[in-house]
């Protein structure tokens, strides 16, 4: 019996394996994509997901036919729901759970009681400060602003001005600020967005992106300096590469671009005066390094197609080459990376825009003509709530859910942060510095390490005062005995003089 169960053994515990194997590709079948993070060293490492593919929404589970190449996604001060539904030549308004078709504005009443209708509209934005819709319509190269009736209140076409050299007007976004002042990005348009006034009166250009500084650029640059007029008319010249997308949050509007061989000013924070406020900031938005497609022998970068500011001020970047989205704090410390290209649920063909509404993620796929909405798992909840508290000022009220992430995620570095800020706002400094040095955060170690100083100076100021004291005093001593002993003289000739005066 006993020579049985030895001989069976074996195959149980094979069995068990097998089963644990088979359950484990089961469970990761699930997963379209490899949830990841990275670390102080720039490494990708597994890492909990903050949010997982929830459902996805067709124009088929809202009865309205298929959508068609849609390009944009807006969520209004209502919570309702906005779809640019480009190639059917509509903008479909649905509600907070995509469940229900409120309106489908396709015709417009404008003021002389005529009817016009879109053409291939790209953006849309709805204004909480006058319940306007603004419709990037790209090829009737205009933006159409209406109320939530469909009567046309203003119409913005291409500025006659002698600033305004293009000669199309293409609209792909569009946002209108608190004062009614429009924002609309331009097709094949590199000086920034075009703005104009609440009237529709075009003002400039806003948030032009800088050229990337090339050794190539660096060195045209440094050969036009002593290159005549004719010479320097003849080279080409550099130009930088347009706004993609942008989205307002407060008194800033923030701009991204998709451009794959741009690394400067990938991501913008503009104010009012459309100074960048990461500019002079060291930030990287996607992957840290390129995606190489062996089918193509092609190494692709990140290239940000579209930009949401969540409620709680957190950045949500959609990157067109991986279909994936990065989730940054306000200090564009990244929190979580979702999605990919894929074609399972929580996967993408090609992402066209994204929108965030309480704890869920929404991402435009234009290609498979559907929305995916992305939920928060537990683990993002502990994440979003300590940094909301992070980034509100109540540090040490962040500091236990920052211990939770940690306990959940040992190698999550944003939870080393908050927890070494945390612990330097209380005056726990040597612990600060445990956790900068483990999150590789030098300014928050160098703070630290100050007030570990400061801390100690005052706490050993007796004993470093007596121990300066006896020090000065020596050195006080040796130097007149140096002073006694005349010069070329050496200690045994001194002793010797000294015993002939005896």
């Amino acid at each position: 019996m006993k020579k049985s169960i030895r001989k069976l053994l074996p195959l149980i515990l094979s069995g068990v394996l097998l089963g644990g194997t088979a359950a484990s590709l089961i469970a990761s079948a699930g997963e379209p994509y490899d949830v990841y993070n990275y670390d102080r060293w720039g490494e990708a490492i597994p890492s909990q997901a903050g949010y997982i593919a929830d459902r996805t929404v067709s124009g088929y589970d809202l009865g309205i036919g298929p959508m068609d190449s849609p390009s944009d996604i807006f969520c209004d001060h209502n919570r309702i729901f906005y779809i640019a539904d480009t190639k059917n030549n509509r903008v479909i308004a649905l509600d907070s759970e995509l469940d229900r078709v409120v309106e489908i504005y396709d015709e417009f009443r404008l003021p002389d009681g005529s009817v016009t209708t879109l053409d291939q509209p790209e953006g849309i934005f709805v204004s909480a400060e006058n319940d306007c819709i603004y419709i990037a319509d790209s090829n009737n190269e205009r933006v159409l602003v209406c109320n939530y009736d469909s009567e046309v209140v203003m119409e913005i076409v291409r500025p006659d001005s002698e600033l305004f050299s293009a000669p199309t007007f293409r609209p792909k976004r569009v946002v209108a600020d608190k004062a009614g002042n429009v924002y609309v990005v331009l097709d094949n348009i590199t000086t920034g967005a075009a703005m104009f006034g609440p009237e529709g009166e075009f003002t400039g250009f806003y948030g032009a992106n800088r050229v990337q500084p090339t050794s190539e650029i660096i060195s045209n640059y440094i050969r036009n300096i002593f290159s005549s007029e004719e010479k320097k008319a003849s080279r080409p010249r550099n130009v930088p590469t347009g706004i993609t997308s942008f989205d307002i949050y407060g008194d800033f509007i923030f701009t991204c671009t998709a451009s794959s061989t741009q690394t400067t000013d990938t991501v913008k924070k503009l104010n009012a005066a459309g100074k960048n406020i990461f500019a002079n900031l060291e930030l990287a938005f996607g992957d840290y390094t390129p995606i190489y497609d062996a089918s193509q022998n092609k190494l692709f970068s990140p290239a940000i197609c579209d930009i949401d500011i969540a409620d709680d001020g957190n950045i949500n970047c959609l990157d067109l080459t991986t279909g994936r989205v990065f989730q940054y704090d306000e200090d564009c410390n990244l929190l979580f990376i979702t999605g990919t290209i894929a074609k399972q649920v929580g996967g993408f063909n090609q992402v066209s825009a994204l929108e965030s509404l309480d704890n869920c993620l929404y991402v435009l796929d234009s290609q498979k003509n559907t929305v995916t909405v992305f939920v928060e798992t537990s683990f993002g909840e502990v994440v979003h709530e300590a940094a909301e508290l992070y980034n509100a000022g109540y540090y040490e009220e962040a500091l236990e859910p920052w211990y939770e992430v940690l306990r959940r995620d040992g190698n999550y570095r944003r939870a080393y942060i908050g927890v070494a800020s945390a612990l330097l706002r209380k005056g726990d400094y040597k612990g600060s510095m445990k956790y900068a040095k483990l999150a590789d955060a030098p300014l928050i170690y160098d703070k630290a390490f100050e007030g570990w100083r400061r801390e100690f100076l005052k706490e050993h100021f007796t004993e470093i005062a007596a121990i300066t004291a006896v020090l000065a005093a020596v050195l006080i001593y040796i130097g007149k005995r140096k002073k006694k002993k005349p010069a070329g003289i050496s200690a045994a000739d001194m002793e010797n003089t000294e015993k002939k005066e005896e």
